[in-house]
């Protein structure tokens, strides 16, 4: 069972949102929050993530790694590169959570064909790739 809550950022895709919540996954995107079309600022979204326990889904990667390196402290910040197989990226970010468990003050990033999981000195500490 994933335990990691995940709050989606206003630029994150739906249908990978309907298909994390379909294997059990928490996820509360910037819409049901009322955050939506707010511009609400890359810090700001961090600390509601943070204030609702949650870890931050998002396609801001450069911005998201940079307020990891700042504030080391939170629920897990996961950065995807767009990625249009949204099942695959569903399947990666179901993967990486299932093999980690709690990601809290980790980052973790979400490519194409594999994820990489780091502390907030940008040590890796893990990778896998998606099989076949």
């Amino acid at each position: 069972m994933i335990e990691t809550r995940i709050y989606a950022n206003e630029n994150y895709p739906q249908p990978i949102v309907d298909h994390l919540r379909q294997v059990g996954i928490d996820v509360l995107t910037s819409h049901d929050a009322g955050n939506s079309n707010k511009k609400v600022p890359d810090n700001e979204v961090l600390q509601f993530a943070v204030s609702e326990h949650r870890a931050v889904l998002t396609h801001n990667r450069s911005d998201f790694i940079k307020l990891h390196g700042q504030n080391p402290h939170h629920y897990g910040i996961i950065v995807c590169k767009v990625d249009h197989d949204i099942v695959k990226q569903a399947w990666l970010i179901t993967k990486a959570l299932e093999s980690y468990g709690s990601i809290e003050n980790k980052l973790l990033r979400i490519n194409k064909v594999n994820y990489i999981i780091g502390n907030h000195d940008g040590e890796e500490e893990g990778k896998e790739n998606r099989p076949g």
